[in-house]
């Protein structure tokens, strides 16, 4: 073994030690895929996604171009180890790898815009407690064509963001209540895992952990003693949050809507509920730092 010092690039994500906190960024490897595109000098935009897509989508037959969508999309996948605001957007590209259309290179192309716009954002590592809290989201029937709800969640150990997830969900929910119920177990199954991995540091976390909800007829089901026949389609969902509830492992909080963070995570937004859900994600420009 060799002592390399202090580390400042890893896999192409630069790491900067300030005074009281770590910063990582992937502007290096970003700039890399708009060249490969010959886009390093388009005009940047603020938000990656759109909340309605226009008439007449633009024709671009580079993106729109089978191996050049496959080889930056799953690019972009990389980039978000440090730049979770984009997770949904590379999310919904990556559901059609196998038959991109036009409209798909033009949801690909404003991405790509976004991410000019943004090349020095990252991730920071603050200082803080050792407590975890976990934001849950759905996003109900949001597929167009399958009408499959998108599962959104993020944790932060203190006020530093570290885990977070976009999964198009594997069945159809029959209700918002189903898929936020959905999402509300996956949450928790992350959670505990990061709960474990803190263990497997010696760092115990003894209180519950927050669990963060907006949707109250999921929080009520989650607390009814009661099992009802209408959710026996969610019984494994139903019954896995339940127990951790009741083992005290996880404490189910409501979150008004507005402050729900891990809506970033589950539809495209508007710009400025973007820009102010970002901010909640902790991710800045490394200029700011």
């Amino acid at each position: 073994m060799k002592n390399l010092g202090l580390a400042h690039r890893f896999l192409g994500i630069k790491i900067q030690k300030l005074q009281d906190k770590y910063f990582l960024s992937q502007s290096a490897y970003a700039n890399s895929i708009l060249n490969s595109v010959n886009l390093l000098h388009c005009n940047p935009l603020s938000n990656p996604s759109c909340t309605k897509l226009p008439d007449q989508v633009p024709n671009d037959s580079n993106l729109s171009a089978n191996e050049t969508y496959k080889r930056v999309t799953g690019s972009l996948q990389y980039l978000t180890l440090t730049r979770p605001d984009i997770a949904h957007a590379v999310n919904v590209l990556s559901q059609h790898l196998h038959e991109p259309s036009q409209t798909h290179a033009y949801l690909l192309k404003r991405l790509l815009r976004y991410i000019k716009g943004t090349l020095s954002f990252g991730l920071p590592i603050l200082p803080g407690t050792l407590n975890l809290s976990t934001y849950s989201d759905a996003g109900w029937a949001g597929d167009p064509v399958t009408r499959k709800s998108t599962t959104g969640h993020c944790t932060y150990l203190g006020s530093t963001l570290v885990s977070w997830t976009v999964k198009k969900q594997t069945t159809v929910a029959r209700s918002s209540t189903e898929s936020e119920y959905r999402a509300l177990a996956a949450a928790t199954a992350d959670t505990i895992w990061l709960k474990r991995l803190l263990n497997d540091f010696s760092k115990q976390h003894s209180q519950p952990i927050e669990l963060f909800c907006d949707n109250t007829s999921a929080i009520a089901l989650a607390h009814n003693p009661v099992y009802h026949a209408c959710t026996k389609h969610i019984e494994i969902d139903h019954q896995f949050v339940r127990d951790h509830i009741q083992n005290q492992v996880i404490r189910l909080t409501p979150i008004g809507t507005l402050h729900q963070i891990a809506d970033i995570f589950t539809k495209p937004l508007p710009t400025a509920r973007f820009k102010d859900l970002r901010s909640k994600l902790t991710i800045q420009d490394e200029s700011l730092v």
